[in-house]
């Protein structure tokens, strides 16, 4: 039988979770998918952040489990989070996100949860977990090097006139293709889920490697194909709908990656409540998942603004240039089960872009408040974390 009390703190910690998604949601993954699209005018804000809000919800849903996992269980050894504890984290960590929606700077999401979590997990006496921490910097480091070059070489790629436009768009939409073709949905299979290519080959006569392989490239070939065949009745709109198609998956991206930073605490605390009933991940997916969207449709269009017009002003090459890797890098965080920063994706990607242009709207003093804002909230998160935790155990 749970006692009374512990029903009380798991339905504040619901709460908290809730609002941790909706805060995700007005912020990271609601406001930074669409960015580049908004400040190349391919779509409006309100727009944007209707969409972005059930593209969310369907990535939290299809792609949520890896990272709710490692969030939850995976960044403090030797313990697992009480409903007290995950309380008092996502209350912290959605206070400190809030914050900053209102203040009109992105403080990265993953960073201050992953504090939080780490400082609250420690204070309870758990031990740190380092090999997870080293790929989580690796990550959060090489962002900026790996995003903000590949969307400069992109764009440098799109501007060269050596290379037709014809040519160049319809080979990046093949890279997409391929992507597309080899992330991981829950759906499709079991321990994190299965790709498109994965699942279309079981039934195949042929090695897994080769079915792969070809469905693969299928993929790419078919993507290539519908940008050729879209770029031959006029560039411009062409590329305009593939930037929104782009902006739509790195949407779906933030979802699958950005809702374990609201439901991985409350997964660790519901299973040590030991409840009598049993709350499928799927159901707790959508849950957050709807948050995200709530979240998005009622404080995103702030953000997307802010990060679309004070950062740079993008045409259409240098966003597409930016959602790219964008995309690329949330799918390698989505696999890897590690908590990314979509604030740091994008805008590290927005800049690059915007340096093959010759660096033109790009805010130097803007981007370096942010990035003192991303370290600031995971060294508060992890410390406020560890001090009030604290306190709570000793009354």
């Amino acid at each position: 039988m749970v006692a009374l009390g512990t029903i009380a703190i798991l339905v504040v910690a619901v709460l908290a979770s809730f609002f941790m998604a909706w805060t995700i949601g007005a912020g990271s993954s609601g406001s930074t998918p669409f960015a580049p699209a908004v400040g190349a005018r391919a779509i409006s804000v309100m727009r944007a952040g209707f969409l972005v809000g059930i593209l969310g919800l369907l990535g939290a849903v299809l792609q949520g489990a890896n990272v709710a996992d490692a969030v939850g269980t995976g960044l403090v050894g030797g313990l697992t989070l009480s409903p007290t504890a995950a309380t008092v984290l996502l209350l912290l960590a959605a206070v400190l996100v809030a914050v900053g929606i209102f203040t009109g700077y992105p403080i990265a999401t993953a960073f201050t949860v992953t504090g939080a979590v780490i400082g609250v997990g420690l204070g309870l006496g758990g031990t740190p977990v380092w090999s997870k921490y080293l790929e989580i910097g690796a990550l959060w480091v090489l962002t900026p090097f790996v995003g903000g070059g590949v969307a400069y070489a992109t764009a440098r790629l799109l501007r060269d006139e050596r290379i037709p436009e014809r040519y160049s768009v319809p080979a990046l939409g093949a890279v997409i293709g391929l992507i597309v073709a080899n992330i991981p949905f829950t759906l499709l299979g079991p321990d994190g889920g299965a790709s498109i290519a994965v699942a279309a080959t079981r039934d195949l006569s042929m090695s897994s490697s080769v079915g792969i392989a070809l469905v693969s490239v299928v993929a790419a070939v078919v993507a290539a194909g519908l940008l050729a065949y879209d770029m031959s009745g006029g560039a411009e709109g062409a590329e305009r709908r593939f930037l929104l198609v782009l902006g739509g998956l790195v949407a779906f991206s933030a979802g699958g990656s950005q809702v374990g930073l609201a439901v991985g605490p409350l997964i660790a605390a519901i299973g040590e409540a030991s409840l009598p009933i049993t709350l499928p991940l799927v159901g707790l997916l959508i849950f957050g998942g709807l948050g995200l969207l709530v979240g998005s449709w009622m404080g995103a269009p702030r953000m997307i603004k802010a990060i679309a017009q004070d950062y740079s002003s993008l045409g259409p090459r240098r966003s597409i240039a930016a959602l790219i890797p964008s995309f690329a890098i949330a799918q390698a965080a989505v696999v890897f089960g590690i908590p990314v920063s979509f604030n740091e994706i994008i805008v590290s990607a927005v800049v690059g872009s915007g340096y093959a242009a010759g660096g033109a709207g790009v805010s130097g003093a803007k981007m370096g408040y942010t990035v003192l804002a991303w370290i600031g909230s995971l060294a508060l998160a992890l410390g406020l974390g560890y001090g009030i935790i604290t306190v709570v155990e000793l009354l």
